[in-house]
């Protein structure tokens, strides 16, 4: 069988070939939900002293793909979370082989074979269950499977509320068992400055909620980095601006344009100054240092809620703008700093995402690369009106974790647009949310999202069909030490323990 990274399709479960088979009786279940998925009445068991996963003799991986390897050590101990067991009868050495079949293929599409052969994992990881003695089996299951979205994707807030290291650390774990492949970081906003800048020193120093104990050091974030890598998730920085900014101009000054009341400046600043190239400069150079940090060809600009009334009221921003033949339309200012803001992203070889706002207000939307939509009401009406302009969207508007969640479909439109639509994410900003309530405010309401970024719509459409399947999978995140909330009364045979 040959795989591709078209379909990002693969078949499990034909190689458990020397297993002992025992008599039927086990449940099993695979969230999010597989396009193809049977399910043979047969169970085997499995021994922890005898199983071991490995190449195929003809993979195109080996032995010594760091992922991969990685992804084994780990999946072994979340398949066998309890195997001190010793048994007596003897059994058969049994192996679950992975196999990739890709000929000439490049290594980036060598590398999206392997992060499919680790959704594999995943998948076969919650096929195996336990009966009242402790004995591990799986029934026998071939699966086919691939992702709805290629972008499925969970933003956290590091602004509003600091989250440790550890603690975004484990949420990428989860973000992997939920087949979650991009987190969406909010670095900064208003309330503070949490990324230490080598070039810019001063921005976390006086931005920061504390210079030393509430920053993001670049060691920390090559490790979050790294830690993503091996479980297939991408990490998206976001530097919203020229909104959202306060936080910045402690550390950098002449950045925020200063608001006036009446002839007088007020003593309070609004958002960036786009009138000033040596904010352009410091831009770039701030970038440019992001840039390296992070390998993902995306970087998100932000652009939401720009509130133009301070640009309004200074003199010379209403000078600039007569300058410029914009007369009093301050979207066109807007227009002009995002021009050179993606300016700035395509001399660092990277891809721009902005939010809805920019593309509301923008005088060439079609110039946008990737637009984010996130505001409430018909938000399908606005997906149409970013795809018709020939756009990417990302769909974040059925899934702020603040508001009630939506059962989100696909909408209406031609192929050509339906194909713009590359996914969407769920939201979880930070006004109330820290690392002490952060895993049960997302977990697993954002597992219902997973499910409709992956599964097929068609199949993943009853609420009533998903409740319990949900309920099964939250109980297997209690197990991995995930603080899950329960979805209403009941109980899981593995209940939260504190680790």
């Amino acid at each position: 069988m040959c795989f591709t990274p078209r379909h990002f399709s693969w078949i499990l479960f034909m190689f458990l070939l020397t297993l002992q088979r025992v008599a039927p009786g086990g449940e099993a279940g695979v969230w999010p939900m597989p396009r193809k998925m049977s399910e043979g009445s047969e169970r085997y068991a499995l021994h922890p002293q005898g199983f071991s996963f490995r190449y195929g003799r003809d993979s195109s991986a080996q032995l010594g793909c760091s992922v991969l390897d990685a992804a084994f050590r780990r999946y072994f101990a979340l398949c066998f979370p309890e195997n001190t067991k010793i048994f007596n009868d003897d059994f058969n050495i049994v192996s679950f082989v992975i196999v990739m079949l890709c000929g000439t293929c490049k290594p980036k599409c060598l590398f999206l074979l392997i992060l499919q052969r680790y959704s594999g994992l995943e998948s076969f990881s919650q096929l195996i269950y336990q009966d009242d003695s402790n004995t591990y089996y799986i029934n026998k299951t071939e699966i086919e499977d691939f992702p709805r979205f290629q972008y499925r994707g969970i933003l956290l807030d590091t602004s509003r509320h600091f989250l440790p290291v550890r603690t975004i650390l484990k949420t990428l774990d989860v973000m992997a068992y939920n087949k979650f492949n991009v987190l969406h970081w909010h670095v900064v906003d208003d309330p503070s400055f949490p990324y230490q800048s080598q070039s810019f020193p001063d921005l976390s120093n006086k931005g920061a909620f504390h210079p030393q104990s509430h920053v993001y050091t670049q060691a920390d974030i090559r490790k979050m980095v790294s830690h993503a890598r091996l479980r297939g998730i991408r990490i998206i920085p976001e530097f919203d601006s020229p909104g959202h900014t306060q936080s910045w101009g402690k550390g950098q000054p002449g950045l925020l344009t200063p608001c006036y009341k009446g002839l007088h400046p007020s003593g309070t600043f609004g958002p960036v100054n786009p009138t000033l190239s040596t904010n352009y400069n410091f831009m770039g150079r701030l970038l440019k240092e992001v840039s390296t940090l992070f390998p993902d060809p995306y970087i998100h600009l932000g652009g939401d809620e720009v509130d133009f009334s301070c640009w309004k009221s200074n003199p010379d921003v209403r000078m600039f703008m007569k300058k410029m033949g914009f007369g009093t339309d301050y979207g066109k200012l807007g227009s002009l700093y995002f021009k050179n803001m993606m300016n700035i992203i395509e001399t660092l070889n990277k891809t721009s995402v902005v939010w809805q706002d920019v593309f509301d207000y923008h005088s060439s939307p079609k110039s946008l690369d990737v637009v984010e939509v996130w505001k409430a009401g018909c938000y399908m009406c606005e997906v149409r009106r970013v795809t018709a302009a020939g756009v990417r969207v990302i769909l974040a508007s059925p899934w702020y974790l603040d508001q009630v969640l939506i059962y989100f479909c696909a909408g209406s439109g031609t192929e050509h647009q339906k194909r713009l639509l590359i996914g969407g994410e769920v939201c979880l900003w930070g006004e109330y949310v820290d690392g002490t309530n952060l895993a049960p405010l997302l977990w697993p309401r954002a597992s219902a999202a997973a499910e409709r970024l992956w599964s097929d719509e068609a199949q993943t459409s009853s609420v009533s069909q998903a409740y319990p399947r949900l309920a099964a999978f939250r109980c297997k995140l209690l197990r991995r030490g995930v603080q899950a909330q329960p979805l209403f009364v009941g109980h899981c045979k593995h209940e939260y323990e504190d680790l």
